[in-house]
């Protein structure tokens, strides 16, 4: 059940709604609690009904856990170890549902040992509430969490707002809000701006990444059927995934934050226009943001972050992302992706270590501009792997982008033709509605110039304004 299907929205959200309206006004306030809990379950379990008692499971036993470490009744000695059980029974449920497949393959790929690969469906959000727990226990170890109720903590991994994709949200900014009680003034006031930042949210959802999928799917589904992209062809569709996957992300949690909103919950912003980034450390402060602090905070820093010199620091650095990239999906080309990130960031830190990088040729307003291209320029080549199915493909597409095969001249044609057919062919300039959908039923196999006939233009400059 998708935020943006008609089932959510005509059906589901709205019996939520009355459901919590009525509870507010006629039950106590614990109800709403009581409410959003059974909603959200029965959200988890549209898609699969059995996993929600592995939800209610995984709920039960972290909850068990962490009143144990509450508990002042034990010693920093036992209380590590019993992090160390919950800790490990987090990550054994999600290293059998989501990587017991990856790495069975793996050890057959390497050993021949003839293991067959099981066939396991995939919990879905499993990753997001299993690092959520996560947090919660490492904190309440370290005796940041007080007192709390087990149908608050229900709620704080249930709710159904961020249940599926995030944002990854933390103990201490979640749970107080369940006690709070609101005026009139204020429940009309979240209202309100909530179903707002749900219908922008939802605008970005449908009506850009849609499109702009459109363009990545086609030029994917070519290098898939055999056939080379040209050039231009291959730039567009690099482009049109990183505007699909921001616009897709950013959309959904914008609608997650406008939902929690509707129900008096504020939920933490995930995106900052990161693709205004001058550098990747600038990228990630801005991208997938409860993320990035939820790396921070439980895996850099205890590794030592940047205390322990820059060697360290970068050997840090390339160990969070590598598990970042995993933590994405059980493939190859996440770690790629991963070790990318990585890697770039490790060279930002070293430059800003420069003096030099500080002086007043790299802080005018054309060296910013250059340098937002240039981080926008990697981000979207190292969406590839992130992308595409296998790293074979992922190579596919890099030949296509920089296909020199026909020379320098061969490839400024490839590029023309796509500025031409874009821009200068006046019998479309004014026929707005063709910058917004295909001009004709694409074919099963699109051809190896996939653009002829389709206009992604509008949909990129429109795309790029409200980045």
């Amino acid at each position: 059940m998708l935020f943006n299907s008609y089932l959510f929205i005509l059906a589901f959200l709205p019996l939520v709604f009355a459901g919590f309206v009525l509870a507010q006004r006629f039950l106590p306030a614990r109800m709403l609690v009581a409410w959003l809990v059974l909603s959200s379950l029965f959200y988890y379990g549209w898609w699969e009904p059995t996993f929600v008692l592995l939800l209610a499971g995984s709920i039960a036993v972290n909850a068990a856990f962490g009143k144990l470490l509450c508990s002042q009744q034990w010693q920093i000695r036992r209380s590590g170890l019993l992090l160390f059980f919950g800790v490990s029974f987090n990550f054994g449920l999600l290293a059998y549902f989501k990587y017991a497949g990856f790495l069975l393959s793996n050890i057959d790929d390497l050993f021949g040992t003839g293991f067959g690969v099981p066939s396991i469906v995939l919990p879905i959000g499993i990753s997001f509430f299993t690092f959520q727990q996560i947090a919660f226990l490492v904190d309440a170890r370290r005796g940041l969490v007080k007192e709390f109720s087990w149908l608050d903590y229900a709620l704080f991994v249930t709710f159904f707002p961020q249940l599926i994709a995030g944002p990854i949200v933390h103990h201490a900014e979640m749970m107080p809000q369940f006690r709070i009680s609101r005026s009139e003034q204020i429940w009309h006031e979240d209202v309100g701006a909530g179903f707002s930042i749900f219908c922008f949210g939802l605008f970005k959802k449908v009506v850009i990444a849609d499109s702009c999928a459109v363009y990545a799917d086609a030029g994917y589904a070519t290098i898939s059927s055999g056939q080379a992209l040209d050039p231009a062809s291959a730039w567009i569709t690099v482009i049109a995934y990183s505007l699909q996957l921001y616009y897709d992300f950013s959309g959904y949690s914008d609608m997650a934050v406008g939902l929690a909103r509707i129900f008096g919950i504020r939920l933490p912003l995930n995106f900052n226009s990161p693709y205004k980034a001058t550098g990747f450390i600038d990228f990630w402060r801005r991208w997938h943001i409860t993320l990035s602090r939820f790396l921070r905070d439980y895996l850099y820093v205890p590794l030592g972050g940047s205390r322990t010199g820059a060697i360290r620091q970068y050997v840090n650095l390339a160990i969070v992302m590598l598990l970042g990239g995993l933590w994405h999906g059980a493939n190859w080309t996440f770690v790629i992706w991963g070790g990318l990130h990585g890697f770039l960031l490790g060279i930002n830190h070293a430059w800003r270590a420069f003096p030099c990088s500080r002086h007043w040729l790299f802080a005018n307003a054309a060296s910013r501009a250059l340098s937002i291209l240039l981080t926008f320029v990697l981000v979207s080549l190292a969406w590839i792997p992130f992308r595409a199915e296998s790293l074979g493909q992922a190579s596919l597409v890099l030949d296509s982008l920089f296909d020199f095969s026909s020379g320098a001249e061969g490839y400024r044609e490839s590029l023309h033709y796509f500025a031409k057919q874009q821009f200068l062919d006046m019998g479309y300039a004014f026929d707005i509605v063709s910058w917004f959908r295909p001009k004709e039923l694409w074919p099963a196999t699109p051809p190896p110039n996939f653009l002829s006939g389709y206009r992604p233009a509008g949909m990129f400059l429109l795309s790029v304004m409200l980045v």
